[in-house]
Parts: structure tokens; sequence; C-alpha cells
């Protein structure tokens, strides 16, 4: 299975591919979607919206994972938030690409084993359970690679419990 991380914002965007298993993630391909600050808003979403659909060209996922948005954000970035999440989601819904979506906590419990922990673990789980290299500060690039992780876990989960249902 092929699966779509994306850690959306307004400036930064992290996405990933990761394919495999949850006990044999592979990360295909990863990069941050950066976008000028001093760029108009709509001018920023409008950007996001021509490179996420470059991303979706380089190869089609099976699924994809949008961090779901997450209380205790001041309101404005909250507004702004949604809006790159609503160009990310159009994107995906225009090519019929599945979506699920996870909240922070449950993502970082997935990949850490506490729905608390900071950024700094989060990349330090993603480097090990993917074996591969991020700086600190690639915290955009780490929580899209720990989304497309946390849904091959979720997914194994899911297949398990379906197994054993008569």
């Amino acid at each position: 299975m092929l699966v779509l991380g994306v850690d959306p914002g307004s400036v930064r965007t992290g996405w990933a591919l990761v394919e495999g298993t949850a006990s044999s993630p592979v990360m295909v391909r990863a990069d941050v979607i950066s976008l000028p600050r001093r760029l108009a808003f709509s001018m920023r979403l409008a950007a996001l919206q021509e490179q996420f659909d470059r991303v979706l060209d380089l190869q089609s996922p099976d699924v994809a994972v949008v961090e779901s948005p997450f209380h205790g954000i001041n309101a404005r970035s909250a507004l702004q938030l949604a809006h790159a999440r609503g160009v990310i989601l159009a994107a995906l819904g225009q090519r019929g690409i599945p979506v699920e979506e996870y909240s922070p906590a449950t993502i970082k419990k997935t990949v850490t084993g506490s729905g608390r922990a900071d950024k700094d673990q989060v990349r330090r789980m993603v480097q090990a359970v993917l074996a591969v290299p991020l700086k600190v500060g690639e915290s955009d690039l780490s929580d899209a690679l720990a989304a497309a992780y946390c849904h091959l876990a979720h997914g194994a989960l899911r297949a398990a419990i379906e197994r054993s249902e008569p």
C-alpha cells in the first residue's frame, strides 16, 4: 500500500509517500512545499494547490492521510490552516484519492507511544522506524512521515480485527 502523509500549512506543507507495512515501512519520497510569507494569502493558497498537484502527478497514492486540526492555536492561525487543508482535500478529492484523518495525539501515540510527545520525539522515532535522516526543525517533514506511518499501523490493526470477527 502506498500512503501519502500530509502535514498541511499555509506557509509550509510537509508531504511523504510511504509504502509497505507497519513492520516494514519504506519512504518512497518526501519533501516540504515552502511558500513565501510575503505573498498575499490567496496567492499562497493558489501556489499550494499548484505545487501539491505536482506532488500528486509524481505518483498516485492508494490513500492520503491528513492530520486533523487541533485545538489550542489562535483563531487566525486556525482559519489559515483550515484554508490550506481545504486546498489539500480538494486536490485529493478531484483525483478520487481516499482520505483518512488522524488527530495529532493519535499520530504521536502511534509513532512514539505517547500522545503528548514533542516534535523532537516524533522526529527521532520517525528516523528510527523509517531509517531516514531528519534534521532538528524538520517537523513538517517528520509529521507527514509520521501520519503516513500511523495509517500503515492502524491499517494493520483494522485488518487483524476484521479477520478475527465472525
